[in-house]
């Protein structure tokens, strides 16, 4: 019976191993937590936001934001939030996973 137990554990302390650590994979399931673009506070300004806040888009990785910021600097203010789809490096994906948090004010 003794040795099923540390069999039992091996293969808890294998899996806890295996498991995937904090940052990694899937986000945590937070049932109580409110959707951040539905109420608005998590909303990215295209037209000031800078490098370090154009990467909190999904998505959005630093040449990314460079670019969104080179495009702003060259052809003025976005008019709409759709416009950001000109610059190199917005495809579709990367649009539908942000468009309730793009907005141009």
């Amino acid at each position: 019976m003794r040795q099923s137990h540390i069999s039992v554990v091996a293969l808890l302390v294998a899996l806890a191993w295996l498991a995937p650590s904090p940052g990694e994979g899937a986000p945590p399931h937070r049932p109580n937590a409110v959707n951040a673009a539905a109420t608005g506070a998590d909303t990215v300004n295209i037209n000031t936001a800078d490098v370090k806040e154009l990467m909190t888009l999904e998505g959005v990785g630093r040449r990314v934001a460079e670019k969104i910021v080179e495009y702003r600097e060259h052809h003025g203010q976005f008019q709409k939030p759709e416009e950001l789809r000109k610059v190199e490096g917005i495809g579709s994906g990367l649009w539908e996973r942000n468009r309730t948090r793009i907005v141009v004010k």
